[in-house]
């Protein structure tokens, strides 16, 4: 079905080949996955099979044909015994579901007939049966790849090609592809899919080549993914997120309420002791006699002034630098140390630590 035979491939303006010396061949009714880091060559190969290139040295041969020698007004024709997909599903938006996979057949010249049987039959085969008149934004991400899928089959291919097929899709969904992939090869199609889903090869142990920077490295019957080093993947990275945000909002709240706390108690002492030094002498303000007048009346209550002291006391503003703000005998002023907040961990942040702990481990 397809045969690469020392095919290398070279890109003008690029140093290095992006195939080189690859052979291999697939049979009919295999399915056969492509792997390999981005760059690794997959999607040349794809390619090199749908005769978008051609390749520079060795040979390429799809369906019995050498490709090389294929004139391009025959592609079109060629073309129509491979299905494709792609990871970013190609649906023509202004179009319903029954006509985005009708398109490919009327574009080819088939009947009417052909078509008001075919595309009913490929939407089944792809769980899309009676969803025919709903358009591609209103269908799930999933859904719209099915589009694609039966899009693809309705001319009934002898090669399908997958060019990551589930990179857009939630992995439940992918999940879902995979089995339908599945199926169409149980059909009969031949199926070769390009994908860094590493989870479904290892699972499905079908035949596997994996290409590296252009050089075909394995050709495996029954194998896995193999190296996932290259794979991308979702590190923990330490953010300044909503909780950190908050912590430092509770913190900045704290220190505000007991700077104006240590501002009026400040004041209220001071009050009590003009009141005392001004004596029995009517040289004193109606506010510091009232306060002089609680203190002697109340002496046991002192270190708290009543409500009538603390009304006739003036807040000062804390930002003025000529007020003076002595400490009160026996008292001590409140401190806050200065805290980096962002050299906390999360944990610190919140107050969920513990004082003992040197360490606090990733929380959710």
């Amino acid at each position: 079905m397809i045969r690469f035979e020392n095919v290398t491939k070279r890109y003008r303006g690029t140093s290095k080949p992006a195939l080189s010396g690859v052979d291999f061949e697939v049979q009919r009714g295999e399915f056969v996955f492509l792997v390999g880091a981005s760059g690794s060559g997959k999607s040349s190969c794809l390619r090199l099979i749908l005769r978008e290139d051609v390749p520079s040295s060795g040979r390429v041969a799809v369906l019995g044909r050498d490709l090389r020698a294929l004139a391009n007004r025959k592609v079109p024709y060629f073309r129509r015994h491979i299905g494709s997909v792609f990871q970013d599903f190609r649906l023509l938006p202004s179009k319903t579901v029954y006509q985005n996979v009708a398109f490919t057949l009327q574009v080819t010249g088939s009947s009417r007939g052909f078509i008001q049987q075919a595309v009913p039959e490929a939407l089944a085969l792809v769980g899309l049966d009676g969803k025919q008149k709903r358009m591609p934004h209103e269908l799930s991400g999933g859904e719209q790849q099915r589009v694609a899928i039966a899009r693809a089959l309705v001319n009934r291919p002898q090669i399908l090609l997958a060019d990551e097929p589930t990179g857009n899709l939630d992995p439940a969904t992918s999940v879902g592809i995979m089995q339908l992939l599945a199926r169409i090869n149980a059909g009969g199609t031949t199926v070769l899919m390009a994908t860094h889903e590493a989870a479904f090869v290892d699972q499905m142990q079908r035949r596997v080549i994996e290409l590296k920077d252009g050089v075909m490295v394995r050709d495996e019957t029954h194998g896995g993914y193999g190296d996932t080093s290259n794979i991308p993947r979702l590190a923990p990275e330490e953010v300044r997120g909503a909780a950190a945000a908050a912590a430092l909002t509770a913190v900045q709240e704290v220190q505000r309420q007991t700077a104006d706390l240590s501002v009026v108690r400040a004041a209220l002492v001071d009050a009590q002791r003009r009141a005392a030094a001004s004596g029995p002498s009517g040289d004193v303000p109606p506010s510091s006699a009232a306060s002089s007048e609680t203190a002697r009346t109340a002496p046991s209550t002192s270190a708290r002034p009543s409500a009538a002291a603390q009304s006739s006391v003036t807040t000062p503003n804390p930002d003025d630098e000529s007020v003076d703000a002595p400490t009160a005998p026996g008292t001590r002023p409140i401190v806050l140390p200065a805290v980096d907040v962002a050299e906390l961990g999360v944990a610190d942040r919140l107050g969920l630590s513990d004082a003992d702990d040197e360490e606090v481990g990733p929380t959710s």
